[in-house]
Protein backbone atom coordinates (compact mmCIF):
# COMPACT_ATOMS: atom_id res chain seq x y z
CA UNK A 1 0.00 0.00 0.00
CA UNK A 2 2.70 2.66 1.10
CA UNK A 3 4.65 2.00 -2.18
CA UNK A 4 0.97 2.65 -4.47
CA UNK A 5 -0.10 6.12 -2.18
CA UNK A 6 3.36 7.40 -2.33
CA UNK A 7 3.45 6.83 -5.76
CA UNK A 8 -0.28 7.90 -6.15
CA UNK A 9 0.06 11.35 -4.54
CA UNK A 10 3.22 12.20 -6.26
CA UNK A 11 2.34 11.88 -9.59
CA UNK A 12 -0.75 13.59 -9.30
CA UNK A 13 0.95 16.81 -8.09
CA UNK A 14 3.33 16.35 -10.67
CA UNK A 15 0.74 16.26 -13.13
CA UNK A 16 -1.14 18.82 -12.19
CA UNK A 17 1.09 21.22 -11.34
CA UNK A 18 2.33 20.79 -15.15
CA UNK A 19 -1.26 20.92 -16.41
CA UNK A 20 -1.93 23.85 -14.49
CA UNK A 21 1.19 25.89 -15.63
CA UNK A 22 0.64 25.16 -19.12
CA UNK A 23 -2.97 24.96 -19.87
CA UNK A 24 -3.74 27.52 -16.69
CA UNK A 25 -6.91 27.02 -14.81
CA UNK A 26 -8.19 24.55 -17.35
CA UNK A 27 -10.96 22.05 -16.01
CA UNK A 28 -9.74 19.22 -17.05
CA UNK A 29 -6.55 19.61 -15.12
CA UNK A 30 -7.76 18.22 -12.09
CA UNK A 31 -9.31 15.08 -13.31
CA UNK A 32 -6.75 14.35 -16.04
CA UNK A 33 -3.69 14.45 -13.54
CA UNK A 34 -5.86 12.12 -10.93
CA UNK A 35 -6.51 9.60 -14.10
CA UNK A 36 -2.82 9.37 -14.77
CA UNK A 37 -1.79 9.37 -11.82
CA UNK A 38 -4.18 6.57 -10.51
CA UNK A 39 -3.38 4.49 -13.83
CA UNK A 40 0.22 5.02 -13.38
CA UNK A 41 0.11 4.08 -9.54
CA UNK A 42 -1.37 1.07 -10.22
CA UNK A 43 0.86 0.15 -13.09
CA UNK A 44 3.56 0.60 -11.03
CA UNK A 45 2.26 -1.03 -8.06
CA UNK A 46 0.43 -4.18 -10.21
CA UNK A 47 3.17 -6.40 -9.97
CA UNK A 48 3.12 -6.38 -5.83
CA UNK A 49 -0.31 -7.12 -5.93
CA UNK A 50 0.07 -10.34 -8.20
CA UNK A 51 2.68 -11.57 -5.69
CA UNK A 52 0.26 -10.51 -2.33
CA UNK A 53 -2.68 -12.62 -4.69
CA UNK A 54 -0.43 -15.58 -5.12
CA UNK A 55 0.55 -15.55 -1.09
CA UNK A 56 -3.16 -15.27 -0.28
CA UNK A 57 -4.67 -17.27 -2.19
CA UNK A 58 -2.10 -20.47 -1.64
CA UNK A 59 -3.44 -23.96 -1.04
CA UNK A 60 -3.15 -23.85 2.79
CA UNK A 61 -2.62 -27.78 3.01
CA UNK A 62 -0.14 -27.89 0.82
CA UNK A 63 3.36 -28.77 1.86
CA UNK A 64 5.29 -26.25 0.11
CA UNK A 65 5.39 -22.63 1.58
CA UNK A 66 5.01 -20.38 -0.95
CA UNK A 67 5.92 -16.85 0.41
CA UNK A 68 6.55 -13.84 -1.41
CA UNK A 69 10.26 -14.75 -3.25
CA UNK A 70 8.54 -17.98 -3.69
CA UNK A 71 5.45 -16.51 -5.54
CA UNK A 72 7.89 -14.25 -7.45
CA UNK A 73 10.35 -17.01 -8.45
CA UNK A 74 7.44 -19.24 -9.72
CA UNK A 75 5.79 -16.24 -11.41
CA UNK A 76 8.71 -15.08 -13.15
CA UNK A 77 9.44 -18.70 -14.50
CA UNK A 78 6.20 -20.01 -15.56
CA UNK A 79 5.01 -16.98 -17.16
CA UNK A 80 7.89 -14.36 -17.43
CA UNK A 81 7.65 -11.22 -16.83
CA UNK A 82 4.30 -10.10 -18.45
CA UNK A 83 2.87 -12.79 -15.61
CA UNK A 84 3.33 -9.63 -13.39
CA UNK A 85 0.84 -7.49 -15.06
CA UNK A 86 -1.63 -10.10 -16.15
CA UNK A 87 -5.02 -8.48 -16.03
CA UNK A 88 -3.66 -4.94 -15.75
CA UNK A 89 -5.69 -3.23 -18.58
CA UNK A 90 -9.14 -3.52 -16.80
CA UNK A 91 -7.45 -2.00 -13.88
CA UNK A 92 -5.79 0.56 -15.32
CA UNK A 93 -9.02 1.65 -16.97
CA UNK A 94 -10.83 1.61 -13.31
CA UNK A 95 -8.12 3.55 -12.19
CA UNK A 96 -8.33 6.14 -14.39
CA UNK A 97 -11.92 6.58 -13.89
CA UNK A 98 -12.16 6.48 -10.22
CA UNK A 99 -9.18 8.80 -9.67
CA UNK A 100 -10.01 11.57 -11.83
CA UNK A 101 -13.53 12.03 -9.73
CA UNK A 102 -11.74 11.42 -6.81
CA UNK A 103 -9.44 14.04 -7.12
CA UNK A 104 -12.00 16.64 -8.47
CA UNK A 105 -14.05 15.23 -5.72
CA UNK A 106 -11.09 16.47 -3.38
CA UNK A 107 -9.75 19.68 -5.04
CA UNK A 108 -13.60 20.81 -5.09
CA UNK A 109 -13.87 20.17 -1.04
CA UNK A 110 -10.72 21.92 -0.68
CA UNK A 111 -12.34 25.10 -2.88
CA UNK A 112 -15.52 24.99 -0.87
CA UNK A 113 -13.47 24.74 2.80
CA UNK A 114 -11.36 27.64 1.87
CA UNK A 115 -14.58 29.34 1.13
CA UNK A 116 -15.00 29.68 -2.45
CA UNK A 117 -10.68 30.46 -2.49
CA UNK A 118 -8.74 28.56 -5.05
CA UNK A 119 -5.39 29.44 -3.13
CA UNK A 120 -4.61 28.96 0.91
CA UNK A 121 -2.63 32.52 0.39
CA UNK A 122 -5.95 34.42 -0.38
CA UNK A 123 -7.62 33.36 3.09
Amino acid sequence: EGAFVGCYFYIYEGFREAFLNTFGNAPFAVPMAGGLAGASAWFFSFPLDCIRAGVQGRDLTDPVKRGAIRVFQDLLKTRGVLGFYAGVAPSIARAFLVSGSRFSAYEGALYLARGGRDNIDDI
